[in-house]
């Protein structure tokens, strides 16, 4: 049997009683290309270099993943925080660095090391993570979006980022880099950190979601499609591959999955331009609305790697009720 893999296809709140949803009936599809930032809850520890041929992970042992959000009592946000707040309270070569792991907190005491006559910590860490991704669909009247339909994972760790604040910006996709079976290809495209147009509150298993700042056009919105309601066949997609562009592509739905959490529905794309020009499913295109009959029912999750022309997506309802917790 032919042997399938997976690759995600990136990269890239209102509280009501009794359950009750408070999303629209109808909502905007979107398709235009973001860029996207997330800034870090605390400092994310990525990997380790040694100091005088030894690795420094100080006592209990630092691992890859944690979050090191205080040095001593002092709250870390950034990695320029983390340097000086070692720098300032350093006391006999040691400081005491708090870690999230797990939803728990750990203290470690931990021994910053001389060399070269430079003192180093021999931990490699992050402070934010950046991308490209696609808007599923804005709530025009709550002006909460969801996009990309899958979480973001950051690349060392394989862990899901945990947001303290984050951006969207507007972009522009300057090239595709196209999908051959076994090798998916991905979207180029230059991010305008100078034209933000809304916020990162959230990244779950079901995408990012926040709030939309920029103008909408009241009339795109479009009824949405429950996973019942769907059918095998005709279905089109909106993404860019050129610019800021969104266009239609068509695509058949093969395969629907009501149970799944998030492979609703598995797709094939038939349109010959879309192929002509990306292959197939190009990370980047993550969280591409796709309609049927006009009204959305879900979007691009991930693309099959052995078959690019081929990928699977999620219900709009799943991420809609995503987006209003």
């Amino acid at each position: 049997m032919k042997k399938i893999r997976y690759l995600i296809a990136l990269f890239l709140v209102v509280l009501c009683p009794l359950n009750v949803l408070a999303y629209s009936e109808k909502i905007i599809p979107g398709g235009n290309n973001i860029g996207i930032e997330i800034n870090i809850e605390g400092v994310l520890v990525v990997g380790f270099y040694k100091i005088n041929g030894e690795y420094n992970k100080g006592n209990p042992d630092i691992n890859i993943g944690d979050y090191i959000i205080k040095v001593n009592d002092k709250d870390v946000n950034s990695i320029n925080e983390l340097i000086k707040y070692i720098d300032e309270d350093i006391k006999d070569d040691k400081v005491i660095l708090t870690v999230k792991r797990d939803e728990q907190e750990i203290k470690i005491d931990f021994e910053v090391k001389l060399q070269n006559g430079i003192y180093k910590t021999g931990l490699y860490v992050k402070d934010k993570i950046s991308g490209i991704g696609t808007v599923t669909y804005i709530d025009s009247e709550s002006k909460i979006y969801g996009a990309l339909g899958h979480e973001i994972l950051e690349s060392n760790t394989n862990r899901r980022v945990e947001v303290r604040t984050g951006e969207i910006y507007k972009s522009n996709v300057t090239g595709i880099d196209k999908s051959l079976d076994g090798n998916p290809g991905s979207k180029n495209a230059k991010i305008y950190y100078d034209e933000e147009i809304g916020s990162i509150n959230k990244n779950t298993e079901f995408g990012i979601y926040g709030n939309y700042e920029d103008s909408i056009d009241m009339n795109k919105e479009v009824e949405i499609l429950d996973i019942d309601d769907v059918k095998l066949g005709k279905a089109v997609i909106y993404t860019v591959l050129n610019g800021e562009e969104v266009k239609e592509y068509t695509i058949e739905i093969t395969k629907i999955d009501k149970d799944a959490d998030i492979k609703n529905f598995y797709f094939k794309i038939t349109d010959k331009e879309l192929l002509d020009k990306a292959g197939g499913v190009v990370q980047g295109m993550s969280g591409s609305p796709i309609l049927q009959d006009g009204k959305i029912l879900g979007a691009v999750t991930h693309v099959i790697i052995d078959d690019v022309k081929t990928g699977y997506g999620i219900s709009i309802k799943t991420m809609l009720e995503e987006g209003d917790k």
